[in-house]
């Protein structure tokens, strides 16, 4: 979570925009809120909720979303959000190096770009896609010229199929519960003590919001973000081993 200060701040922005947007009758936008944002968000949502509003990030996948107060149905009309995708390829494929989200956005922040106006990086080999707010889209396009020692371009792009539609992998696991710590723990192969740290330092998400109650059990459909480890859906039980434990589904996000 941010600290105290930034998180009046941020809860003053939000206020504002939500003011803004009923007042005069039009759509108001944050820059891309990060998962802690988005919870500080959840704080104060009921303050809010007279504006009316949704969240987005580009593609079904990003955890990194804007908010964007005001709705079709209170405003009589639509308005999209200033989100634009964009697509980095080596120029020499052949010779590029093998680059990380870390490589891509130390790229990108090195041209004096702020962090709230990019959203997720997908990277897939040596190419990246990128979420960003479309006002810098030109600038990006222009400018991103090397990551790390590998000549790039950049490149206005269409999201997907790929990033409509998660990739993912099913498997089953067998637990004594559908409690999300002895799934996470079981999942990603900690000690229940290691778990039990996740949630007690904020690094669970269920459904875009922080849980810190480790007992939960969970539903069908749940979406779980564990930062550091991944992401999955929970898919239900599955039916009962013969040791008495019951076997879940998983979809893992690749």
């Amino acid at each position: 979570m941010p600290d105290d200060k930034d998180l009046q701040l941020l809860h003053k922005r939000l206020l504002e925009l939500a003011k803004r947007s009923y007042n005069n009758n039009m759509y108001t936008f944050t820059s891309f809120l990060g998962l802690s944002e988005q919870q500080a968000f959840f704080q104060i949502q009921r303050d809010v909720e007279y504006a009316g509003y949704s969240m987005e990030g580009g593609s079904p996948l990003c955890e990194r979303k804007m908010i964007r107060f005001g709705t079709p149905d209170m405003l009589g009309y639509e308005e999209a959000y200033p989100i634009q995708c964009l697509r980095i390829v080596p120029q020499a494929p052949k010779f590029a190096e093998n680059l990380s989200h870390r490589d891509f956005l130390g790229a990108i922040m090195n041209l004096g770009i702020e962090r709230d106006t990019l959203g997720d990086i997908f990277v897939n080999d040596k190419e990246a896609v990128v979420f960003c707010i479309d006002s810098i889209a030109g600038y990006l396009i222009e400018n991103l010229e090397r990551v790390r020692r590998t000549r790039v371009k950049c490149m206005a792009a269409e999201v997907t199929e790929e990033l409509r539609s998660p990739v993912t992998e099913q498997i089953s696991l067998s637990v004594s519960s559908a409690r999300i710590d002895t799934v996470v723990s079981k999942l990603y192969n900690v000690a229940r003590s290691q778990s039990l740290e996740l949630f007690r330092s904020g690094r669970v998400y269920v459904n875009g919001r922080l849980t810190e109650n480790n007992s939960y059990a969970l539903k069908t459909g749940d979406a779980v973000t564990v930062r550091g480890f991944g992401r999955f859906a929970y898919t239900g039980e599955q039916g009962e081993t013969r040791k008495g434990k019951i076997r879940v589904g998983i979809e893992i996000y690749r």
